[in-house]
């Protein structure tokens, strides 16, 4: 068993498509036909919506190139309107974060990055603040200062883009990123930008939102991990996370609460994207854990 490993490399299959018999059979058979062995397997039959969502994670040779596979594997997607993408496993995913000036996600997802626990790639952190550039250099990390206003916000977009794909950057994360994303940036980086945000939305829009939800007397908080899109804080759900709290806490114990529930919700949506474990399911998602 270990020689085999020594010689195989792993890749992740995730496909959709319109629900028939046969899928489940035609994607091991032409993995076994590959010579690969399924390590890891999940899929949803979606009655709702007649969909069919699978994960695959195999082992085949070291010298497969996903490309090559996904060639071959064209016959089986056409036959059955698939919408598929072969992605090495394992492998770190390039990422960018922004943040503001509230730095505990960003804080938190550096961490854990260095830890070894994020299959993530930080390649660079960008900000329309300078607050948390000795932040990025304790971690050895590129900090780019773009300030943002009506007038230069084009501008500041395209040199946001800029460094997403000077670095290769395949996803990005707004750590508590205060501004709104144009329609187009959210279009042209459509499914690789995630956000996170407190879940009152859409009550308690605004400035001081545990304040407001402290006034209103809540018993839950909790944060929402989402991708962006030109809806704004509307696009599809990743995750979510939810505490209890009481009369007897204060607006900043709910704030510490809240800000605690961003940094794991944040977290998790982070690794499953970065594990291929999310599929777009129109306005939600399909998370295989």
């Amino acid at each position: 068993m270990t020689q085999r490993r020594n010689q195989t490399v792993k890749l992740i299959l995730t496909l959709s498509c319109p629900d028939r018999p046969g899928i489940v059979h035609a994607v091991s058979g032409f993995l076994f036909a590959e010579e690969a062995n399924i390590v890891e397997a999940s899929q949803l039959n979606d009655a709702s919506t007649g969909l069919f969502f699978m994960r695959v994670k195999f082992e085949c040779p070291s010298d497969t190139r996903p490309r090559d596979v996904e060639e071959r594997f064209a016959s089986v997607s056409n036959d059955f309107a698939m919408q598929a993408k072969f992605s090495i496993a394992d492998r770190p995913m390039p990422t960018v974060i922004m943040v503001s000036q509230i730095g505990h996600c960003l804080n938190d997802l550096l961490f854990r990055h260095r830890s070894g626990l994020l299959p993530i790639d930080i390649r660079a952190i960008v900000s329309n603040h300078r607050d948390f550039y000795q932040l990025a250099a304790s971690y050895d990390l590129p900090f780019h200062y773009i300030p943002v206003t009506s007038a230069n916000k084009p501008e500041a977009e395209q040199k946001l883009l800029d460094i997403f794909q000077a670095e290769g950057a395949e996803l990005l994360v707004l750590a508590r990123y205060m501004q709104v994303l144009s329609n187009g940036l959210c279009q042209r980086l459509s499914g690789q930008v995630i956000n996170i945000h407190h879940s009152f939305l859409p009550s308690f829009k605004g400035a001081r939102p545990y304040q407001q939800a402290f006034d209103r007397g809540v018993k839950l908080i909790g944060a929402t991990a989402h991708y962006v899109t030109a809806d704004l804080d509307e696009g599809p759900i990743i995750e979510q996370g939810v505490e209890r709290v009481d009369h007897a806490m204060d607006p900043a114990t709910l704030t510490a609460i809240g800000r605690d529930t961003e940094n794991v919700v944040l977290a998790r949506a982070v690794k499953w994207h970065a594990e291929h474990r999310i599929l777009l399911n129109g306005y939600k998602t399909v998370v295989f854990q």
